[in-house]
């Protein structure tokens, strides 16, 4: 676990392609610079459809549709990978920032995702943006970062 005078060497910036989540990610790759720490960039995308398959109630959803869907949707996180790396070659002309990419199409819940996501690979450091995509707002905090923040068990750092 990090404390305060351990360096994160693998930060999680979890992505979603709003304006918070990429401004999160220029947090994210900041700290990755100065701690020449690994960046993992994640896209977690909640699927009902996933959760309907996984309990055989697909009905009138066809396997081609899902599979459909989730090209889209990762063709779309690919696209928002692809701005994190341009800023990395920006601003890391050294090459020191490691960068990974992931895509998880899950039934869970995306905090819950993203958090076992980030046990299962050990990583130091959260980094999400307050607010995502959802027009759900709440007073101080966006859902998945209030659920990040609650149930993680590394550091998180959420940004605006």
């Amino acid at each position: 676990m990090l404390n305060r005078t351990t360096k994160p060497r693998r930060i999680l910036v979890a992505i979603d392609g709003s304006a918070c989540s990429m401004s999160a990610a220029d947090y994210a790759i900041s700290i990755a610079y100065k701690n020449n720490a690994q960046l993992i960039a994640l896209n977690v995308s909640f699927s009902q459809l996933e959760y309907a398959s996984s309990h055989h109630l697909l009905g009138f959803v066809t396997p081609t549709a899902m599979k459909a869907r989730t090209e889209a949707e990762r063709a779309e996180a690919n696209q928002w990978f692809d701005v994190i790396k341009d800023k990395i070659s920006k601003k890391d002309i050294n090459n020191i920032i490691r960068l990974k990419t992931d895509f998880i199409l899950t039934a869970m819940s995306i905090p819950h995702a993203i958090i076992d996501y980030a046990e299962a690979n050990n990583i130091d450091l959260i980094v999400v943006g307050t607010r995502g995509r959802s027009g759900l707002k709440r007073v101080l905090l966006g859902s998945i970062a209030s659920g990040v923040v609650t149930y993680s068990s590394c550091p998180v750092l959420v940004t605006k």
